[in-house]
């Protein structure tokens, strides 16, 4: 079962909190347990990395929509996607600072900065992909594994995403090879040291001599890659999940984005979906309603055959236990729901006429009726039949 805390109470806002208010939150808390603050804390590093991940899920509309809706269950078994946590490192994290303090990390002047991939040099990362999977009634009730062909960047084949021909490389001579350069000033509190990225090399700390002529020098090419997308049972239309590393490729060897799949629920041709429930509109005749049947009515798991009371009234509605779609993530599963409506001819030959007169006046035929009058009932239906 999971342990992990609540990503409100971790930044300690409210649930209607707007960005803001969890921007500043998150920056407070990133403040006081930085581990360049706190050398050899593990406990501050852990809630540094704990704040970190319910900042990178609620700060996004469409992760904290999906986590408001289903809590930390709807980041597992997604796909390969899901809440922050197992997926982020601590470069993840340091990169959320140039939105956060409008730069770096506030610590890089006064404390030395966090730690970056390849000794301080920038981590390219590919954007994201957003592709929509149409799933039937039945998909979505069971769970599917889809493969499907995602036009994309991919790596460039000629130079294995290097971006440079051979191993034409030099090292940055402004910044040395470590991707951002130091500036120190002197203030009235003494001497103040910046970082920046680089404006040379960019913050790959190399440049490239010799250009791959296939990709002209990014690394990426177009292209396109068969991926298999396990959906879980119980997704809703317009549901998101998300697949880490399968979106665009970065450029020079970069960490590839996210591919989003926006669930698209395909309408039934005559089941309706009721949040976790399916209802079916069951059609009696008159006759069938008062003398009492049994109906064979489609269900997502194929055909089941019901029963119906004599004296079935129209807007009765009928359960099939279990017989509607599993929750997402968990075992528990809705139930199929029957409204019963009464079909009414609209045109009646003059025979007809007559018997439904002769009915008209029996007292079975109006409200409240009372005893059973079965000789009515069973020559109206051998006339029907």
């Amino acid at each position: 079962m999971s342990t992990k805390r609540d990503y409100y109470d971790i930044l300690g806002v409210a649930k209607n909190s707007g960005a803001d208010e969890i921007k500043k939150a998150y920056r407070k808390l990133a403040i006081k347990f930085h581990p360049d603050k706190n050398p050899g804390d593990k406990e501050a590093e852990d809630k540094f990395k704990e704040a970190a991940e319910a900042y990178e899920v609620l700060s996004n509309a469409e992760k904290r929509q999906r986590y408001d809706q289903f809590g930390h269950r709807a980041g597992a078994n997604n796909g390969g996607g899901g809440f922050g946590g197992s997926n982020m490192n601590m470069e993840d994290i340091f990169s959320q600072f140039g939105d956060i303090f409008g730069g770096g990390s506030p610590f890089e002047g006064f404390f030395g900065g966090g730690q970056r991939a390849g000794g301080g040099r920038r981590v390219n990362r590919g954007t994201n992909l957003r592709i929509k999977v149409k799933l039937t009634l039945e998909e979505i009730s069971n769970g599917v594994e889809k493969t499907i062909k995602v036009a994309k960047l991919v790596n460039c084949g000629t130079c294995q995403g290097s971006g440079a021909k051979g191993s034409s490389f030099k090292t940055c001579s402004t910044c040395g090879g470590a991707g951002s350069v130091r500036r120190v000033t002197n203030t009235i509190l003494g001497q103040m040291q910046t970082t920046s990225t680089c404006p040379t090399c960019h913050g790959d700390g190399q440049i490239i001599t010799d250009k791959c002529h296939s990709c002209q020098g990014e690394g990426v090419v177009r292209g396109e890659e068969t991926i298999k997308i396990n959906i879980p049972a119980g997704v809703s239309d317009g549901m998101q999940l998300s697949m880490a590393g399968k979106g665009n490729a970065a450029t020079r060897g970069g960490v590839p984005g996210d591919l989003i799949i926006l669930i698209e629920e395909i309408e039934h041709e005559t089941l309706k979906r009721d949040g976790n429930n399916i209802v079916y509109d069951l059609y009696l005749s008159f006759i069938d309603a008062t003398m009492g049947t049994s109906v064979e009515i489609p269900t997502i798991d194929g055909k089941a055959r019901i029963k119906i009371d004599a004296g079935t009234q129209a807007g009765k509605i009928l359960r099939l236990k279990g017989k509607g779609i599993k929750e997402v993530n968990s075992y528990h599963r809705g139930d199929q729901l029957i409204h019963v409506n009464i079909w009414t001819p609209k045109t009646l030959s003059n025979e007809e006429r007559d018997i439904l007169e002769k009915l008209k006046n029996s007292p079975n035929f109006k409200p409240n009726p009372g005893k059973n009058e079965k000789s009515f009932f069973e020559k109206m239906k051998e006339f029907f039949e």
